[in-house]
């Protein structure tokens, strides 16, 4: 059983990008099924300026969404970015429709997706750039030796991985440095421990995406119900402060289209989890 750290509000990516460790997930921006533009563009740039003004230093996107809706609409929203605003960017996955995706590690394609992604982020190097998904079809090493020599030549400040197993972030450690890893993990699904852990041993960020994924756990009269009572707060409140005391490397970033969900997940931060209600949610069955 895992215990929860003493909770630290910021974490040092490599050394070099101090950011809040809650992070802003911008792929809701979008359309429905992540595809297209948002119902409302001018709303939509209004929460990504939102999450800024709360404090937000680390927003997280991808090429994929839209595909490349959620990146122009961060640079129309704010560029020029403030001093210390980190904007994590994605590729590897291509768009066949609304909430369908399949992956493309060829090097060609990533540098490709990488020199789309800067001109529309209005960048000239992306601070943190990650491998969207491993390619079945293109070993894991050509996919980060193309992000590597990319780095080499200016483009990219950082690597990071996403979907990866802990002998895929193995193999990538041994090509290139690893600063980051965004995986599936929340309080329900927890089938990334093993790379959490591997993270927690070499310093490296983990970024839960789906943070907020609770399914029956939040039914009424259940633990983490009963705890969010508690609190004062909200289940999905009590998900992202289980995450943020779950280690020192996490770096959940839940996203939204709506200012007043953001709203609310930026409070959690201010929620402290006794022992006593860690470990009931600690022992929560998953799914």
């Amino acid at each position: 059983m895992s215990k929860p750290v003493t909770e630290v509000l910021e974490l040092d990516i490599a050394g070099e990008l101090p950011v809040r460790r809650l992070g802003f997930g911008a792929m809701r921006v979008t359309g429905q099924g992540v595809w297209g533009e948002p119902p409302d563009r001018e709303a939509a740039k209004a929460v990504l300026r939102r999450a800024v003004e709360l404090g937000t230093t680390l927003i997280d996107t991808a090429d994929a969404y839209g595909p490349n809706v959620s990146e122009e609409l961060i640079a129309e929203a704010l560029h020029p970015y403030r001093v210390g605003l980190v904007i994590a960017t994605k590729g590897g996955l291509l768009r066949g429709g609304p909430n369908n995706w399949y992956p493309n590690g060829r090097p060609e394609h990533l540098r490709t997706a990488l020199d789309g992604s800067l001109k529309r982020l209005k960048l000239e190097r992306i601070d943190l750039y990650q491998l969207h998904r491993p390619d079945p079809q293109v070993p894991l090493e050509e996919s980060v030796g193309a992000l590597a020599e990319l780095r080499k030549a200016g483009k990219i400040r950082h690597i990071g991985l996403s979907n990866v197993s802990v002998p895929q972030l193995v193999a990538a450690q041994k090509i290139a440095p690893i600063v980051s890893v965004q995986n599936r993990y929340n309080l329900s699904d927890r089938a990334s421990e093993d790379v959490l852990e591997a993270c927690e041993r070499a310093n490296i960020a983990f970024i839960p995406w789906f943070p907020l994924a609770t399914g029956t756990l939040a039914q009424p009269g259940g633990a983490l119900d009963t705890i969010a009572h508690e609190l004062g707060a909200t289940p999905s409140q009590v998900a992202l402060a289980w995450l943020l005391a779950r280690s020192r490397v996490v770096l959940p970033i839940p996203g939204t289209a709506s200012i007043a969900h953001l709203e609310e997940n930026t409070r959690a931060q201010g929620i402290k989890l006794s022992k006593d209600q860690w470990d009931r949610l600690d022992r929560l069955p998953l799914s």
